[in-house]
């Protein structure tokens, strides 16, 4: 007498981890993708400023007054960049507005995600 019938599929407990593992990489992806959509707005706020006429020739205080009303258009906090995170660096003819900040997220219990952001636009119209 042959046993034609094979079971096949994962036990309870296999699915049990898989759930944990998934649930693990959602939970992280939930944590780390609003600090890169916040990231990205922040972007798209310093390639506004470079796009409007006469930027390169912008006084640091417009350049920041600029920059913040853009953040608020994009929803970006304003306590999430600090100010002496916004930098206008004048080198001669050419102006740089350039952005560094650190964003931090509680993830478990005492861990904490950390995300360092970089970005330097030429305000007379190349990227850096």
């Amino acid at each position: 007498m042959s046993i034609r019938n094979r079971s096949r599929g994962i036990t309870l407990i296999g699915f049990v981890m898989l759930l944990a593992v998934l649930g693990f990489f959602a939970y992280l992806a939930m944590r780390l993708v609003p600090m890169y959509i916040e990231y990205m707005g922040v972007v798209k706020s310093m390639e506004q400023v470079r796009a409007e006429p006469g930027a390169a020739n912008m006084s640091p205080e417009q350049v920041r007054r600029s920059l913040l009303f853009k953040f608020n258009a994009q929803y970006i906090e304003d306590d999430a960049i600090p100010p002496e995170g916004i930098q206008v660096i004048r080198q001669g003819n050419a102006q740089t507005l350039r952005i560094r900040y650190e964003r931090r997220v509680p993830f478990i219990h005492n861990l904490e995600i950390l995300g360092t952001f970089d970005k330097s636009v030429n305000l007379s119209g190349a990227d850096d």
